[in-house]
């Protein structure tokens, strides 16, 4: 029994200590926003994809600034800022995802879409937090791709601009 004290006793205290308020906040608010940064600057991302979905890049740019204006603090301006957004549409794609048996015909399809991202945020002078990058996204479907696609389009748009804020602001 003595020995189970001498052995537990001491990882306890440390527990405690450690636990108790060492100096350090953990926070989970899904963010780290810089405290200087007050603007954002998201510029309109071109549709360059070989196949285009006609209301993409507004759909797109959008809902990249909703995203940012809905979970952050910062002001969205048209000329210089603290962080900025630019990139393009680089891939809009329909592939078949499953084909039917004794078919040849797909019975479930993917709608994917690639984005190509700049993100810079100019408060950063080591550059460490900027980054260049794509980020892909896709929904499945079945049937034909015309009666779903602009709902499609939403789901993926949610998807991209929730990786693409969390790569800028949340440090994932």
């Amino acid at each position: 029994m003595q020995r189970i004290f001498s052995v537990f006793l001491p990882m306890a205290v440390v527990l405690c200590f450690f636990f108790s308020g060492c100096g350090v906040n953990y926070s989970f608010s899904g963010g780290s926003i810089p405290e200087n940064m007050k603007t954002v600057n998201v510029q309109f991302f071109e549709n360059i994809a070989p196949m285009v979905y006609a209301t993409l890049s507004q759909n797109f740019t959008e809902g990249l600034k909703e995203r940012i204006r809905s979970q952050s603090r910062l002001s969205q301006v048209n000329g210089e800022a603290d962080a900025m957004f630019e990139g393009v549409i680089t891939g809009y794609d329909i592939t078949p995802a499953a084909v039917e048996a004794n078919s040849d015909r797909a019975a479930l399809n993917r709608l994917t879409i690639t984005v190509k991202v700049k993100y810079t945020n100019r408060l950063d002078e080591t550059g460490e937090s900027s980054f260049e990058q794509s980020f892909t996204q896709f929904q499945e479907f079945s049937g034909t791709v015309t009666a779903q696609e602009a709902n499609l389009n939403a789901a993926i748009i949610k998807l991209l601009t929730e990786d693409i804020y969390n790569r800028a602001f949340a440090n994932w």
